[in-house]
């Protein structure tokens, strides 16, 4: 007989505390949110940002920044526990973060991209994942500042996912990666 398959409560969850998230180590990657227009997003990012427990996040040009409103809604307290910092270009934050011997790799369907599938981490250099505007998505010079573009396969009519949710399923499979 299957075990019964009631829902968990938050207190069998066996999460750390704020205090204990911030002392834990976090996994070599970062998140760059270039130009994200719906501060929903980006608080939906931090809370992904949390449930992975990312090095950092990195807010730049017109993207929202804490302590908006409709992200404080979404990320449920997760703006407290991400280290984050804001930048108002992508560009020049990209090429800084290149200089110091992070891979920066961007979440778009380009010409030559890797499909996430293929895609394996160098786990000798921290990475960053840019993602892009809702929109036009990555802008074409952070493109050609970065090592590469990762692509999520799609077989439906639609050209994109919501950033939010692409944002999950890449961070998701890198993260299994780095993950001992």
């Amino acid at each position: 007989m299957d075990a019964p398959r009631t829902k968990k409560r938050l207190t069998e969850l066996d999460r750390p505390s704020p205090v204990e998230f911030a002392a834990t180590e976090k996994i070599s990657l970062s998140l760059i949110l270039d130009d994200i227009r719906s501060a929903n997003n980006v608080g939906s990012l931090f809370r992904t940002a949390d449930g992975f427990a990312l090095r950092h996040v990195y807010l730049c040009g017109i993207t929202a920044t804490p302590p908006h409103r409709d992200i404080l809604k979404t990320a449920l307290g997760a703006t407290s526990t991400v280290s984050w910092s804001h930048h108002e270009n992508c560009g020049t934050l990209v090429e800084g973060l290149v200089a110091a011997g992070t891979q920066v790799q961007c979440l778009e369907q380009t010409h030559g991209s890797t499909a996430l599938s293929a895609f394996r981490v160098d786990t000798a250099q921290p990475l960053a994942l840019v993602v892009g505007n809702e929109v036009n998505g990555v802008d074409q010079s952070v493109i050609d500042r970065s090592h590469g573009t990762i692509e999520i396969e799609q077989f439906g009519t639609k050209h994109s996912l919501n950033v939010a949710v692409s944002a999950g399923i890449a961070l998701w499979a890198l993260s299994r990666q780095l993950r001992p």
